[in-house]
């Protein structure tokens, strides 16, 4: 059983699918997920009730409620999700990648330290993801005022695209590269009988 996205963000459950109709829930996922960030992505600016003269994301704070708005999770399966939390002036959104086994559990573990570390040069990716995801962006007020909102979605799809299929191609290589040292290692046995 497979899980996919509709377009109202309820996750629904479909018996076997294909690979071009994988191809199509991805695509369904990630506009979902573009659909549900354009929607986020109105922000303005809050000055904090706890500190004066401040203005910090209520999404990281959370100590004004009123300004919290329901959250948001878009699944395309039980293991791959997107998870989008909203406030008046910032929105976080997490991103749990798929991983169907130990090597991409790895390699997407080593991915996101990689990036987590430049953190600094990606402007809107979090230090650290929240429990349960692997990646997590934090978007604010003042990140809109510099940078334009349909870019902003569109280098989070593409990132989470490109996320993805690193982390395939990567896996390809280990495996071919695995195969060759096993094959060399094994012509060394068959040599000596």
């Amino acid at each position: 059983v497979a899980f996919h996205t509709c377009a109202h963000t309820e996750v629904c459950r479909c018996e076997s699918l294909t690979a071009k109709q994988m191809a199509n829930t991805m695509n369904a996922y990630l506009e979902d997920i573009r659909k549900a960030l354009d929607k986020a992505l109105c922000l303005q600016h809050y000055p904090s009730q706890v500190v004066e003269r401040q203005s910090r994301p209520e999404i990281e704070f959370q100590t004004t409620k009123a300004v919290l708005l329901a959250p948001i999770t878009i699944a395309r399966t039980e293991n791959e999700r997107c998870f989008i939390e909203r406030s008046i002036n910032s929105v976080r959104v997490s991103i749990k990648v798929r991983q169907s086994d130990d090597i991409e559990k790895m390699l997407c573990r080593k991915f996101a330290r990689f990036f987590m570390q430049r953190a600094d040069n990606f402007i809107i990716l979090r230090r650290k993801a929240i429990e349960g995801y692997d990646i997590s962006f934090l978007i604010t007020n003042t990140h809109l005022e510099e940078l334009v909102k349909e870019k902003v979605i569109e280098f989070i799809i593409s990132f989470m695209k490109d996320l993805d299929k690193q982390i395939k191609d990567l896996k390809i290589a280990m495996n071919t590269r695995l195969r060759a040292a096993v094959g060399v290692y094994m012509s060394q046995f068959g040599a000596r009988s």
